[in-house]
């Protein structure tokens, strides 16, 4: 008998414990959600979707759907939330933005009602890279410069020599110049000594008929 009444003791004190600890555990992800949207720089619409409480992920099924206007007074939607592969909590609006300025609402129904409103550009991804492409080519005539200064450089470097034998050559030629002047010269004299010599002797002054 008294193992009986301990047995049913220790029972009820372990259910005591599970609906005290275990309460808590089964009611921390309940209550309200908290939307996060945000564009995804192109066409794309993103949604998380948080505990209020703790902020932990909502891995519930997420039920919802986004309506949009834009500022030139287009509409949109109703589009319905997708999960998306990335995770969890994350979801997609199912439909891309047409391209403009968007006053987007997204509203969920499951597992908590909640609304959040929010303002996303829809734009194509080369249109929004378009300033920086133009930009791109001062950046090219910018890495031209060095380029181009290293390639005059060796130019001029590669002129030296043939400046520094130019140079050169006026020394050459006048030396040249000096032995053409010093053969003719002796030339000059030796021919100028023979015909003096030519006439002595046709006369017969010369010194052989003296002595």
């Amino acid at each position: 008998m008294n193992v009986t009444l301990r047995n049913a003791v220790a029972a009820a004190l372990f259910a005591g414990l599970a609906m005290l600890f275990g309460a808590p555990a089964a009611s921390a992800h309940g209550g309200p959600i908290v939307l996060e949207v945000a564009g995804d720089g192109s066409h794309g619409v993103n949604v998380v979707a948080t505990w209020k409480k703790d902020r932990h992920p909502v891995r519930d099924t997420v039920i919802g759907a986004a309506v949009a206007t834009s500022t030139d007074g287009r509409s949109f939607g109703p589009v319905q939330l997708v999960s998306a592969p990335e995770g969890q909590n994350l979801y997609h609006v199912a439909q891309p933005l047409p391209t403009g300025e968007w006053r987007v609402t997204v509203t969920t129904t499951e597992p908590a009602e909640t609304r959040k409103t929010v303002k996303v550009v829809a734009r194509d991804i080369a249109a929004a890279a378009q300033p920086e492409q133009v930009a791109a080519p001062e950046a090219g005539q910018g890495a031209e410069a060095p380029v181009r200064a290293a390639t005059s450089e060796p130019e001029q470097g590669a002129k030296g020599p043939v400046r520094a034998v130019a140079a050169e050559e006026p020394a050459g030629t006048a030396d040249l110049t000096l032995t053409v002047v010093v053969v003719a010269v002796g030339v000059l004299v030796a021919v100028v000594t023979g015909v003096t010599v030519r006439r002595q002797l046709l006369r017969g002054k010369g010194p052989a008929i003296r002595s």
